[in-house]
């Protein structure tokens, strides 16, 4: 089998499923740099059985995963997946259509009506970019006087990530989140990430720690990970005292720091689902 590895840096978890692929008997791999592909539309010929986008960038993953597919590839995840699971709005719309539990969301495309609609879901919120990650542009809104002043930040910085008002009910999360983690259709595992802080995201210096996959944790994360479209997803789950509530749902997820914290084989379980879906099966 032909497998293309559709790459930025090689990072260490890119390193692990390198490791991992070794381990497999016939497999063949490609490494594509996303700095250095060309695509020539409607006339390029590709020979890979699948694809395993593991891009940094956004918006050049997303489009290398349209062409792949274009032009007949499979990949893991599709574009499918990577348009939603990207923009934190689409995500959201796609929870709300399959009926997963996550906190109230409202949306706004002028500072006036975002804050009103601030007003209306009562503080704190969190005013989030749609597109984003790492617990980046992240904003904790208290009261009116906070509300006034980054929406006009927002608003006066201008870019397409400032330019729609993604706002959701602050929950508190009395320390910590979950990270869980989903490939195919099973919740392998999950870990929780605990901060003083209230960003809890590892990126921004959440400590991990074990969290055993309950039902009701594999229930949400495999039903979540379904309404996005499926693949291999990393879920942020917040608990509340009216159970678990999807946070957000991320597509190129990120597992170096989990595998020895859970004691499974992620990159292992990732490889896996890739050379399934390379076989057609």
């Amino acid at each position: 089998m032909k497998v293309g590895i559709l790459h930025s840096l090689i990072r260490k978890d890119e390193k692990l499923l390198l490791e991992e692929f070794g381990k497999r008997k016939n497999v063949e791999l490609v490494m594509i740099d996303d700095r250095k592909i060309k695509f020539n539309l409607g006339k390029e010929k590709f020979d890979y059985d699948v694809v395993i986008e593991r891009c940094i960038n956004h918006s050049r993953a997303l489009h290398a995963l349209k062409l792949y597919e274009s032009a007949g590839v499979k990949c893991v995840n599709t574009s499918r997946v990577a348009t939603i699971c990207g923009d934190k709005l689409l995500t959201s719309i796609e929870l709300n259509n399959h009926n997963i539990p996550q906190p109230e969301i409202r949306v706004a495309f002028t500072e006036e009506s975002a804050l009103e609609a601030i007003e209306e879901m009562g503080y704190p919120v969190v005013l989030k970019p749609a597109v984003g990650s790492w617990g980046r542009l992240l904003s904790k809104v208290n009261d009116r006087d906070a509300a006034e002043s980054i929406l006009e930040h927002k608003t006066v910085l201008g870019t397409y990530h400032h330019s729609i008002f993604y706002i959701q009910k602050y929950i508190e999360k009395k320390g910590r989140d979950i990270r869980s983690f989903v490939v195919g259709d099973k919740c392998i595992a999950a870990i929780y990430r605990e901060s003083e802080h209230w960003i809890t995201n590892t990126a921004r210096g959440g400590k991990a720690t074990n969290c055993s996959v309950t039902p009701e944790l594999e229930k949400i994360s495999v039903e979540a990970a379904q309404a996005v479209g499926g693949g291999v997803l990393a879920l942020d789950v917040f608990e509340s005292d009216e159970g678990l509530l999807i946070n957000e749902v991320n597509y190129t997820m990120e597992f170096k720091n989990s595998i020895a914290t859970t004691g499974v084989n992620i990159p292992g379980h990732i490889v896996d689902y890739v050379l399934k879906v390379g076989s057609g099966e």
